[in-house]
């Protein structure tokens, strides 16, 4: 590919050559590649469709509930804020570096290439095992609003439901991959659509369940169903389980800053997008999560335990109303499909462009008529319907992999905030945003505080607990230690391959490289 073909067709519409939206980029090395059609509500609406808070409150509920009973709801704010000083750090880099694959370039700038790779490595892998396990999500859904999406035999098979979930979810990934192919414009309109569907559902349900209360907070948020008897420490143990319940929805925040290649004054509008989506989710799924706890009819019932809100809904507001709200969880595990995978496509693209993946040059190609790399799409859609196939007889060990994707995305959060900390120890306030956005004097405590969160959170989540990574069958040591395990084997076996060959490949391509003519850097010419 020349490098008058490609990427320069493509130029930002709306920014020209020298910009300050293409500024970030000169900085790193790029050209503008991919085009800037995206608006303030597009890039809010990517990140709180990757949050999702019906896909993950209806999904995750019954989980916090069973090993933490309805004083589970605690872990909600308190994850809330250890995400929150993740994300105001994040915010000051998407001010400098609103770039495409954030974590992975954010990991290269803070902490040098080697760093940035693993970053890179640890996201990807994780975002392509999430876009599978989100995909499974209709299976919860829609055999329940109606038989008939039950495909496969009538659900009361060994394998039925496993099965069933495969299809749903490999139909589900199939539409995600022709709508992200097809350009972030398209995407975008989907996605914003869905969010705008998803945020009135979520606020009607509030108030539903609100209207329908039967007792006081003081009541719910203090019941504990006596799971911390005979622990070693007692409830707080319990309660750290059922927190994961909370950790698993709170994350992806960060895709708000991963468009900013596409998007308009994405220095000012990257930050804004990613505390709105955060903040907005933590206060819309506190609400459900409290009045669902308020308003249903037996606080102590076994199905609050197994059915989740899926359960809470139909049981507090009738089968209609309930039936209604269901569908429009369906439409919010859509977009947040749709978002996982766009996530992982800016991601993908990243690496590639900078020659950091096999056959770089033709995932980071960038399709002249629809603006986007096709390429890392399809390879993203084939490799979650696969890893779905897993699901299919061996349901354990990939609920085993999707608790371990959630832990990698915070070691890759890691990855950033770490190597950020060490720059502000030493000094160096080049992380900061500048107008944009900055912590100031703020930045130390926040970032050591992020710090202390992600490391903590992570090893709450990979800590060896039965119910969680051997829940049924015969106990295995290699299940109840697969995050240790799987973590070990895909950081070391591809840092190891990077290492050994493709670092000595890397380097921008010569298509993307920037060159002294289009720099956005550059000063302009005298007279």
């Amino acid at each position: 590919m020349s490098p008058d073909s490609g990427p320069v067709r493509n130029r930002a519409a709306g920014a020209a050559p020298g910009s300050a939206d293409d500024r970030a980029l000169g900085e790193l090395g790029y050209r503008p590649g991919l085009r800037r059609t995206l608006g303030d509500f597009h890039t809010f609406a990517a990140g709180i469709s990757y949050i999702s808070i019906l896909t993950g409150t209806f999904q995750l509920f019954y989980f916090g509930v069973a090993f933490g009973g309805p004083a589970y709801w605690w872990s909600w704010p308190m994850v809330f804020c250890g995400q929150l000083m993740v994300a105001l750090c994040f915010c000051e880099l998407a001010a400098r570096y609103p770039v495409a694959g954030s974590i992975y370039n954010w990991a290269k700038k803070m902490g040098g290439p080697h760093v940035g790779w693993l970053g890179g490595w640890m996201m990807m892998t994780a975002t392509m095992v999430t876009l599978s396990a989100v995909a499974l999500a209709y299976q919860i859904t829609l055999p329940q609003i109606d038989a008939w999406f039950q495909f496969v035999g009538d659900g009361s098979g060994r394998n039925d439901q496993a099965a069933n979930a495969v299809l749903l979810g490999s139909v589900l990934i199939l539409f995600s991959t022709l709508v992200n192919a097809f350009g972030v414009r398209l995407m975008a309109r989907i996605n914003s659509a869905g969010v705008f569907i998803e945020l009135i559902a979520a606020l009607a349900l509030i108030i539903f369940l609100g209207a329908h209360i039967t007792r006081g907070p003081g009541t719910a948020l203090t019941e504990t169903y006596g799971l911390g008897s005979g622990r070693p420490l007692g409830y707080f143990g319990a309660f750290l389980t059922a927190s994961l319940a909370s950790a698993y929805v709170m994350y992806g925040f960060d895709t708000a800053s991963s468009l900013g290649e596409e998007s308009h004054d994405p220095a000012r509008n990257a930050p804004r997008a990613v505390l709105r989506a955060l903040i907005a989710s933590f206060l819309i799924g506190a609400f459900i999560l409290l009045f669902a706890l308020l308003a249903v009819p037996d606080l102590k019932a076994e199905e609050l335990s197994t059915g989740g809100l899926q359960y809470v809904v139909p049981a507090t507001l009738g089968d209609t109303v309930g039936e209604i709200f269901l569908w429009a969880v369906v439409v919010a595990i859509t977009v947040c499909v749709l978002a996982v995978q766009a996530a992982g496509i800016r991601l993908m693209f990243a690496m590639a462009r900078d020659n950091n993946l096999p056959a770089g040059s033709k995932l980071a190609r960038v399709s002249p008529r629809f603006g986007t790399p096709v390429a890392p799409a399809v390879l993203i859609g084939v490799v979650g319907v696969v890893i779905l196939v897993v699901n299919i007889n061996q349901p354990q060990i990939f609920s085993v992999i999707t608790s371990i994707a959630i832990i990698m995305i915070y070691l890759a959060y890691l990855l950033v905030t770490v190597p950020m900390l060490l720059r502000r120890l030493r000094g160096d306030r080049q992380p900061c945003g500048g107008d944009a956005f900055s912590l100031g004097r703020w930045g130390l405590p926040v970032n050591i505080a992020a710090v202390l969160w992600g490391t903590a959170m992570s090893l709450n989540l990979a800590w060896p607990r039965a119910e969680v990574y051997n829940a049924t069958g015969p106990q295995h040591w290699y299940l109840r230690w697969g995050a240790f395990l799987f973590i070990g084997v895909v950081a070391l076996g591809g840092f190891a391959y990077y290492w050994f060959v493709q670092r000595h490949r890397t380097g921008v391509l010569a298509e993307h490289r920037v060159e002294a003519q289009d720099d956005p850097t550059a000063a302009p010419p005298a007279g």
